[in-house]
Formats: C-alpha cells, structure tokens, sequence
C-alpha cells in the first residue's frame, strides 16, 4: 500500500485499501488517530498536515496488521468504554458498546431497590477487560466491588486499567461463583460467553480468529453458564438484591425462565437495547 505525506490523502488511500481488501473504511480513521495521540476533532483539524516518517511506517503498518484480520482495538492496544480508556489485547473480549446498556440498566434499578447513596457489595463475574466492574465503581464510588475472572491473565489486564483508572477494586480468579461465595451480595453482574459453537461459521473472522474463544463460546447452545448461575445464585444473595446478566439476543426467555425458577418471588425482565435486541436479563430480588 502506497502511503501518501498528507493526513487526508493518507486518510483516504487507507481507507479504499480497506475497503478493497473486505475492511471497514473507517477503521483508517481510528488507527490514524492512535498514531497522531488525537481525537476526531484534532485529527479534522490537520487534515492538511504533513505526516512524518515515522508515522507514516506506523500508520502503514497498523493497516497492514488490519487487513490480516487483527481488530482495530487489538493494534491500538485500547477501546473507549463509558467514556474511559481501557486496555485491551487478546486475552480479553473488546468492550461492546452494548454493555454499556447493561451499566445504565443496572444504575436504574439499583437507584430503586436501595437508594443513590447506599453501600453496596457488587460482584462482576468474568471480568475481562475489567470493564464492568471499574465502570461500576467509578460510578457508584460508594459499592465495594469484586471482580472475577477465570483467566489469570485475563485478571492481570483487568488490574492493569484499574490502576490506570485509580479504582479500588478486589480481584480474584476462580470459576463464577467460587470466588465469591465466602459472603453475600447485594448486586451481582456478568457478560458470560453465551454464543453457540454452531454459530462460529457465521461470525466474522476479526471475531473468531483473534478474540478469546473462553470468552465467547459456550456449551447448551449458549446457555450454560447463565444455568449454572441461576443455581448458584440464590444462596448468595442479600434481600433486597439485584443480578443483571448480558444475553444473545435470541436468548431472553431461556435465560428469564432459568431465573425465575431460581427465584420464584424475584420480578425477572427480558430488555432489550438500543437496536431493539434483547440484550439483557435483570433479576429483582425484593425483601
């Protein structure tokens, strides 16, 4: 690929070259901006600059990596996740933006069940990127929160951005809820892997070839792990007490059905997100 000395025609031959080669074009735009430390602002703004060198040999490598298939936020080393920056590499998902929903979600409820300002034992189970778990704490200060994972190096990346975001939060590996289950809880969250392997044909291959297949993939089509939740759970809650769980979008009743057999009293809910997906399954356990 041939590397133009302006930003904007260096912008635009990135951006055929990926379309060209069955990327998406504004991936060009993201990695430029990685490579000149701006946003989209600052980068309409030099449109007109001179790229170095330097930049340029970057630039043209991080496309380059990108059309092999590696994701933009696996190159960039980063993602943006309720307005932080979190660090990302492969061994741990990328933040969807889709989760985010199940942070507002969560806040709306719990707001409900226990007041603004109460101190509250939060769990988030398989962690990742952390980026549940920091969200929540940096905004709910007042909520002593946990994070598992499974994956030790998985738990190190979450550490790594909690330190970067100044969060204090306890870390601990283990498989869902054996990590946790020395206390009680009044929130407990989880995006658990939920996609069939039958599905693994129809995915992209930015997807399957290089984000963890751990966190991605389960057995009973998906379901497994909201199951072993389910049963888990219910000796572990505090009443009131809130469980929130991200879904595939052809879950919701599976997974609302397996939670209101666990808890036959609590209000269960299928919600959907912004696409009109059903996105998230909430459990409200009242007193």
């Amino acid at each position: 690929m041939k590397m133009s000395k302006t930003i904007l025609e260096a912008l635009n031959g990135a951006s055929s070259f990926l379309v060209e080669n069955g990327r998406e074009g504004n991936a060009a735009r993201l990695l430029l901006q990685n490579v000149l430390q701006t946003n989209y602002s600052g980068l309409m703004m030099k449109m007109h600059d001179a790229l170095t060198e330097e930049q340029q040999h970057k630039f043209r490598h991080f496309i380059e990596q990108h059309v092999k298939g590696i994701p933009v936020q696996y190159i960039t080393g980063e993602e943006e996740f309720y307005g932080r920056i979190f660090s990302v590499d492969e061994s741990v998902l990328i933040p969807r933006p889709e989760t985010e929903e199940l942070i507002v979600g969560t806040m709306t409820r719990m707001e409900k069940l226990f007041g603004k300002h109460a101190e509250l034992k939060l769990a988030d189970i398989g962690t990742g990127s952390g980026a549940i778990a920091i969200t929540m704490k940096n905004e709910w200060p007042q909520a002593i929160v946990t994070a598992t994972d499974l994956s030790e190096i998985a738990l190190q990346t979450a550490q790594k951005n909690a330190e970067q975001l100044q969060t204090n939060i306890t870390f601990k590996l283990g498989d869902l809820t054996a990590p946790i289950a020395d206390k009680k809880w009044d929130v407990v969250l989880s995006n658990p892997p939920y996609i069939a392997f039958s599905e693994l044909e129809e995915m992209s291959d930015v997807v399957v070839d290089h984000e963890p297949h751990s966190a991605l993939f389960a057995e009973e089509d998906g379901l497994i792990l909201y199951r072993k939740l389910a049963e888990q759970l219910p000796p572990l809650m505090n009443k009131p007490a809130l469980i929130g769980v991200e879904i595939g979008y052809s879950q919701g009743q599976a997974v609302a059905e397996m939670f209101k057999m666990s808890f036959p009293q609590a209000h269960v809910s299928v919600v959907k997100d912004i696409n009109g997906k059903e996105r998230m399954v909430f459990c409200e356990i009242s007193e």
